[in-house]
């Protein structure tokens, strides 16, 4: 038996979002984005070459932590003497549609570890019940890629209290539907 909690991945490279796909006849779909490709094999050698992997396949609900680390343009720097140092200007969060969506990062990430799109750790994504994930421009020196955790799936004390909001919820009619009479 795996022990989920302990298989952690650092993948290298440009993670690339899972886009559309591009039907090239005789019902065959390929990707439309070329990068999609090589960023999903980079994240199958990263969970080779990872120290926590054992080999097994997981086969049962699971949860990723998925953290995506951008490289910043060189926009972002100055020029001159300033160079290296980031402008005042550069924005602090990764918003940037170049750099892809975060739900669609994490769809070619998981896709990387299924076994049904290539992948050798998780035997279909479909097992994935719940993700936290986040994308940010690297720091100083720090190189882009993704960090990967696998996990067991954490119930929070917090969704008993929103089932119980939503059940009171469903259960009120929205006055701007209420019939007046």
């Amino acid at each position: 038996m795996i022990n989920l909690s302990l298989v952690k991945i650092r993948a290298y490279g440009i993670p690339a979002p899972q886009g559309s796909k591009k039907h090239i006849g005789k019902g065959i779909l390929i990707e439309s984005s070329k990068r999609v490709k090589p960023w999903r094999e980079e994240v199958l050698r990263a969970t080779l070459d990872s120290s926590t992997y054992s080999g097994q396949i997981v086969s049962k609900a699971c949860s990723l932590y998925l953290e995506f680390l951008i490289p910043r343009p060189k926009s972002h720097f100055g020029t001159g003497r300033n160079r290296g140092r980031l402008k005042p200007s550069a924005p602090q969060y990764c918003t940037s549609n170049r750099n892809g969506d975060l739900d669609k990062l994490c769809r070619s990430t998981i896709d990387g570890l299924s076994v049904t799109s290539g992948g050798v750790l998780i035997e279909d994504d479909s097992l994935v019940v719940q993700i936290t994930s986040s994308k940010r421009y690297c720091l100083d020196k720090e190189l882009a890629g993704a960090l990967i955790v696998l996990n067991y799936p954490t119930i929070f004390p917090i969704s008993t209290n929103l089932e119980n909001y939503v059940k009171r919820r469903w259960r009120e009619t929205p006055k701007h539907l209420s019939v007046v009479r």
